[in-house]
């Protein structure tokens, strides 16, 4: 898998209408390493992951990315958002060759699919079909459709947050792995705070109304075997509970309030 490159996000800013929802953010995610935009709903993370994916143009601000994209790399920035978007009628290999269609050789392709799906732990489940995947085996499924381009920047939208939390639970700590060993440079949006303290070298605190970064935070020690029985994982999580919790009442009464 690439290395990734380096990314820059200078000064974003962006409104909806007349309201601001991110002003003047700033920070660089390095290469090959994990940024984690952490934050309660409404503060952003999402709008700012589009700006960051080409999606959408912030009103104000820019962002670059730095470094050279290796040759096999079949799409510098790559999503996988929060729902599966399986195809029901393809297998699970046959999911993961989509993206490489009409772009590789089939001897290239097959090769790609293979990688993927032995990175993900899918290799004994190319020829079965989505539905008779679990929820987990699906979302990595999409993991391996997407490192299956092998992207220089690889953007993820809350993929954990259509499992049940058993599930999101068991899949936490594999993902840690399964994110060092692709060795990509990776953005990850949660609200989930055991989610960032395993997945993160970096993670950037978002605050709401507008969003602006509270604070940014470095764990310097490698991805694979992080574990929630550590305690300093443990003192993290809670200390990043205490930055956003009052943001995550008002969000949560609001929500509650809301008619719809």
């Amino acid at each position: 898998m690439t290395g990734g490159v380096r990314l820059s996000v200078r000064d974003v800013s962006h409104r909806y209408g007349g309201l601001d929802v991110l002003q003047d953010i700033t920070f660089t995610a390095d290469p090959a390493q994990v940024l984690v935009l952490l934050g309660p709903s409404g503060c952003g993370k999402s709008t700012l992951l589009g700006i960051i994916g080409g999606m959408l143009r912030p009103a104000g601000g820019e962002v670059c990315a730095d470094g050279d994209v290796p040759d096999d790399c079949l799409n510098p920035l790559t999503y996988v958002f929060q729902d599966f978007a399986l195809l029901p009628w393809r297998t699970v290999a046959g999911n993961v060759a989509l993206p490489l269609e009409a772009r590789l050789d089939r001897r290239t392709r097959a090769d790609r699919v293979r990688e993927a799906l032995a990175l993900t732990g899918l290799s004994d489940f190319a020829d079965a079909w989505p539905r008779q995947l679990s929820g987990g085996m699906r979302q990595r499924v999409g993991i391996a459709r997407a490192l299956a381009v092998r992207p220089a920047c690889l953007l993820l939208d809350e993929p954990l947050s259509a499992l049940d939390a058993q599930t999101r639970g068991l899949l936490q700590e594999e993902f840690a792995t399964l994110i060092a060993r692709a060795r990509t440079t990776t953005v990850y949006v949660t609200h989930n705070l055991s989610e960032a303290v395993l997945l993160g070298h970096q993670i950037v605190v978002l605050s709401r109304r507008p969003g602006r970064i509270r604070d940014i935070l470095r764990i310097d020690r490698p991805l694979a075997g992080r574990t929630l029985a550590d305690p300093d994982l443990t003192s993290l999580e809670q200390r990043l509970w205490h930055m956003i919790r009052d943001d995550a009442a008002i969000a949560e009464r609001e929500r509650l309030s809301d008619p719809a």
